[in-house]
């Protein structure tokens, strides 16, 4: 996985997969345990799958609007290609720009 410059994507990445490996052995448990009578624990499970679930969600939001605003397409055609804005990918450019008195191409 490539690092994020972001800490705020940063945290939410960690804790997506947190909670994915804590909802995974909260279930796996519930099933290979089995289900206990006691409706006080079996509200309180629910209550934990749900929360884990909700949790899981919001970091995928999070992420996925992230990368919405700053991946480059995936597409490769002319087309799909001509659409997108490359200004902020050129590093040339940047760097340029950050020193204006360093040496062109060419």
């Amino acid at each position: 996985m490539v690092a994020d410059s972001d800490s705020n994507i940063a945290w939410h990445r960690v804790q997506l997969k947190k909670n994915r490996a804590e909802l995974k052995a909260l279930e796996t448990a519930r099933f290979t345990m089995g289900e206990i009578a006691s409706s006080k624990r079996d509200g309180q499970a629910q209550k934990a799958v749900a929360d884990f679930k909700r949790k899981i969600a919001q970091s995928e939001r999070v992420i996925a609007d992230h990368d919405k605003r700053t991946r480059r397409p995936l597409g490769t055609d002319m087309q799909s290609l001509s659409n997108g804005s490359w200004s902020h990918w050129d590093a040339y450019t940047t760097q340029r720009q950050r020193k204006p008195g360093s040496p062109g191409r060419g």
